[in-house]
């Protein structure tokens, strides 16, 4: 190591280094380095050399050296090999990029009041098509129940529906190819060949061919990010048909890879914590009354952006199972050899193309900065009945203490639609239905995908619901 350098920890197997232990259990791998070499260290992992930071006070400066410290080509990269569409270079595709960027104002303001107000009808319609039988008890898995109807709904508010007579069939169809690939995701973004992952290459070519044009001008009602996306694609003639279907397939996995899990893990906790439920569930009955709405299939509910925010027990219970299931590793590519220069005189030598880690989950499920943090707290983001957004480490404020969805130039841009997104499936759920778990076992998170989002569940559980008297 050159002087300056963090601590190497290199492994005994060449090119895989830690790779097999960090895959294993990356949160237990990264807390043991700590203990034994400090806040700061590098891994060798697969052929990279990773600096992780751990010091949460530190993040900061990490974030804001977005000119040395390059998150985007990296993106680009992983993200046009496994969705197999051409690398965005500026030589062939100028300002492409920038201009797919500029699309992601439809995500914030005026525009997702918009889009929200669309995905809360289509998730009522979808709830109501699915569920307005169940006078008696109806059982399902709850997996495939929050896949199918946050899938369903997602796609039909931003693509459009599918006009045929079974336009529920032809987005089953898509969904079910949607899970086989998503099951080979981690593999793709750990660089490995999809010619080795069985049916995954077929299934990816079959789900980018739903998106070709001549598909995508017979569905109805898209939405106007979708729209402005297709406009862009069309001014850039070395972008083929095949091409431009499959960056509408990766914007179709950004919206739902994530989503669909974390409503599975904030429907689970809820139904397992009785006074959370209770509490979520009076909040929601409150706001109904208090605008003069009927609950129930047959009506249909609106809720500005404003009344939605004032969720605070479901925001709360929905920011701690976040809290609990999300494991993203906040990666920066050092652009050139540099001193990256850390709080208290700290400095880090880093050499150009070494990767920088943020790894949230560690904060997450720090002691010192979550009493009980493996414990399920519903209101942990409430304080005198407002949302708490002061959280302490060694008596100092942290500035990021929940960190779901990235950070600095790395932060999903649809984060603001994600979150109302789930808090409607919540909203619709607990108002028209009653709801309990129908078996007890533990569900765990499965490990596979740490490091590149929401955790899955090791299995699925039985629950089952029925129409509120």
């Amino acid at each position: 190591r050159k002087t300056g350098e963090p601590p190497l920890i290199n492994g005994w197997i060449p090119y895989l280094g830690k790779a097999l232990i960090f895959r294993k259990d990356a949160y237990k791998f990264l807390l043991d380095q700590q203990k034994k070499f400090g806040d700061i260290f590098t891994v060798h992992i697969a052929g990279r050399y990773i600096t992780f930071i751990m010091d949460p006070f530190q993040y900061v400066y990490v974030i804001r050296n977005s000119k040395q410290l390059e998150f985007h080509e990296f993106a680009n990269k992983m993200a046009s090999k496994t969705f197999d569409y051409p690398a965005l270079s500026k030589g062939k595709f100028p300002e492409l990029k920038e201009n797919l960027h500029r699309i992601y104002q439809y995500l914030q303001g005026k525009p997702l009041d918009i889009i929200s107000d669309h995905m809360m009808k289509n998730l009522q319609d979808i709830f109501e098509w699915k569920c307005s039988q169940a006078t008696d008890w109806e059982t399902e898995k709850m997996y495939k129940f929050c896949c199918s109807v946050m899938f369903e709904a997602s796609f039909v508010t931003l693509y459009g529906r599918v006009p045929a007579a079974d336009g529920h069939k032809v987005i089953s169809e898509i969904r079910d190819k949607f899970i086989k690939f998503d099951a080979s995701f981690p593999y793709l973004a750990a660089n490995i060949p999809i010619e080795l992952l069985g049916a995954t290459k077929k299934v990816r070519k079959e789900l980018i061919h739903h998106f070709l044009l001549q598909n995508m001008t017979k569905w109805l009602g898209g939405s106007k990010v979708v729209q402005a996306r297709q406009d862009i694609f069309e001014k850039y003639e070395l972008l083929g048909d095949y091409d431009k279907a499959a960056h509408h397939f990766a914007f179709l996995w950004a919206s739902v890879g994530n989503t669909i899990p974390a409503t599975f893990w904030a429907m689970y906790y809820l139904l397992r914590h009785p006074e959370a439920l209770a509490a979520v569930r009076d909040e929601i009955d409150h706001l109904l009354q208090s605008t003069g709405q009927k609950r129930g299939p047959t009506y249909n509910i609106h809720l500005t952006r404003e009344q939605l925010d004032n969720l605070v027990y479901l925001e709360s219970a929905l920011n701690e199972s976040l809290r609990m299931c999300s494991s993203s590793m906040n990666i920066r590519i050092s652009q050139e050899d540099f001193v990256l220069k850390l709080e208290g005189n700290q400095e880090v030598v880093l050499r150009k193309g070494d990767w920088i880690a943020l790894y949230p989950q560690i904060l997450h499920m720090d002691p010192e900065v979550y009493e009980d943090p493996k414990e399920y707290k519903f209101d942990r983001y409430i304080e005198n009945g407002k949302k708490k957004t002061t959280f302490y480490k060694a008596g100092r404020k942290l500035k990021y203490f929940l960190m779901p969805f990235g950070s600095g130039i790395s932060m999903c841009p649809g984060r603001f639609l994600a979150m109302n997104e789930m808090k409607m499936f919540l909203f619709i759920l607990l108002s028209h239905f009653d709801v309990e778990l129908a078996e007890n076992k533990a569900v765990r998170l499965d490990n596979s995908r740490m490091g590149l989002g929401i955790l899955l569940p090791d299995v699925d559980i039985a629950f089952r619901y029925k129409l509120r008297s």
